[in-house]
């Protein structure tokens, strides 16, 4: 791994590290360089989670739709860590008026996509169709969570799933609120005792 990357893991190793990888689906499903580096990451005992952003207007029909459940599925996989779909720009699917359509697609069964593929395509793909369904059923690990920049509920659910995957801040002693108060008390009490010798 790259030294000055690796030193700088090593000066934030506290924090809440957040790696803006390239879009190159290639990396994720082809060449291992994507999970090399979060074998490294593991290693130096971060936990990782993948965040896989996906534009929502890309997904608009039956077609794209699946092609982007696909290229989640294969990154899923080839990764072997937590993960995480993300439909992103859905403040500009509002503005366009097609909020509808995103959400049938994330209410939608596979059998239902594979009818709609089917109303879509040629004859000849239908077989071919049916096993991407298949697919996408057998692992049933594809799932979608809407993303609206300009809707702070939305940001906050992420990033909890985020959270939650990675267990960010589970190991964090708790406090209790009345600690604080206690340890002012006493060293209330403790000057009061030191004026009363003075």
């Amino acid at each position: 791994m790259d030294e000055q990357l690796w030193f700088a893991m090593t000066i934030f190793f506290q924090d809440y590290l957040i790696i803006d990888c390239p879009g190159q689906i290639e990396l994720y499903s082809h060449i291992p360089v994507m999970r090399t580096l979060v074998d490294a990451l593991q290693q130096s005992g971060y936990r990782v989670c993948a965040v896989f952003m996906v534009d929502s207007q890309f997904i608009l029909d039956s077609c794209k739709f699946i092609s982007g459940s696909l290229m989640c599925l294969s990154a899923m996989i080839r990764l072997e860590i937590p993960h995480i779909n993300v439909l992103t720009k859905l403040d500009v699917i509002k503005k366009s008026h097609r909020l509808k359509d995103i959400e049938s697609f994330l209410d939608l069964e596979v059998h239902e996509l594979v009818d709609r593929l089917d109303n879509e395509t040629n004859n000849r793909y239908h077989k071919l169709n049916r096993a991407i369904g298949q697919l996408l059923e057998d692992y049933s690990l594809v799932g979608y969570i809407p993303l609206d920049i300009s809707d702070q509920e939305s940001i906050s659910f992420l990033l909890a799933q985020i959270d939650n995957s990675i267990q960010y801040g589970e190991d964090v002693e708790p406090q209790d609120p009345n600690d604080q108060y206690f340890e002012e008390d006493e060293d209330a009490d403790d000057g009061a005792f030191d004026n009363y010798n003075n």
